[in-house]
């Protein structure tokens, strides 16, 4: 379950920084024993405000891990920022593929829709605590919150960037290159350029449809990189950077792998 100290812990959400008040509590799901958090619609929905600060126009939300938060063609009815967690954004094709197009993290914003339909579904990769704002309470916000405004911006600006990564990844990029970019990606978004262990909390399956890769491929590539000592595999989910510069290079050159 989530609480105040992360994603695992007793009873209480305490979210300080998105303007959760202490003390908003969990109930008992009868005959699993575990806890759930506040849902939306509760008669005691927690407030939050999201990190632009100012009113608490924001409704806690909570889903586990696997759940949906809305899904492609679905009518959007608010913008989220997530307190906790990962979700995963994706698309599907015609003939039943699924590609994800993004992955999105804590403080991180998603579901800025300005048409009215969702273009791509939004499902949780872990447990999750989301800050949901409603459309109204969202235009609020940025006609009077200056700071609110320039971040939307900026995450914008990030989005469009990521865009143009991604289809550079998957239109010119080899297997080695995709695999060790997206590495390189999270180390930077998880702790900067000199992060020692990158946290891989989506499955191998998810990696592959979104680099357009198979579950093998991507299997076989963390496997040659750590038999090449550029990265360890401590875990299933996380990934230790041992050689930054070699990882660097074969970002930029793929066939350098064998060497």
């Amino acid at each position: 379950m989530f609480t105040q100290a992360g994603y695992v812990g007793k009873s209480k959400l305490d979210f300080p920084e998105f303007g959760v008040a202490r003390g908003t509590p969990w109930r008992s799901v009868e005959g699993t024993g575990r806890e759930q958090g506040p849902e939306l619609g509760a008669a005691s929905e927690p407030r939050c405000r999201g990190r632009a600060g100012g009113a608490a126009c924001g409704v806690l939300q909570t889903k586990r891990a696997g759940e949906m938060l809305f899904s492609q063609g679905d009518r959007a009815d608010g913008a989220y920022e997530v307190v906790r967690g990962m979700l995963r954004l994706y698309k599907m094709l015609p003939d039943g593929r699924r590609q994800i197009t993004g992955f999105v993290s804590t403080g991180e914003l998603v579901g800025v829709t300005p048409n009215g339909a969702r273009p791509y579904t939004a499902e949780a990769v872990t447990d999750l605590v989301l800050c949901r704002f409603p459309p109204a309470a969202f235009d609020r916000m940025i006609d009077e919150q200056p700071g609110f405004a320039r971040r939307l911006l900026s995450a914008t600006a990030d989005d469009l960037d990521a865009a143009q990564e991604q289809m550079l990844l998957l239109g010119r990029m080899t297997a080695v290159e995709k695999v060790v970019s997206f590495l390189l990606v999270l180390a930077k978004r998880q702790g900067g350029v000199l992060a020692r262990f990158v946290d891989l909390p989506m499955g191998r399956n998810d990696i592959a449809d979104y680099l357009g890769l198979t579950i093998e491929t991507v299997s076989r590539t963390l496997s040659r990189l750590k038999q090449a000592g550029s990265i360890g595999l401590p875990t299933p989910t996380r990934v230790e950077i041992r050689d930054i510069r070699r990882l660097e290079m074969l970002a930029h050159d793929g066939a350098a792998a064998a060497a």
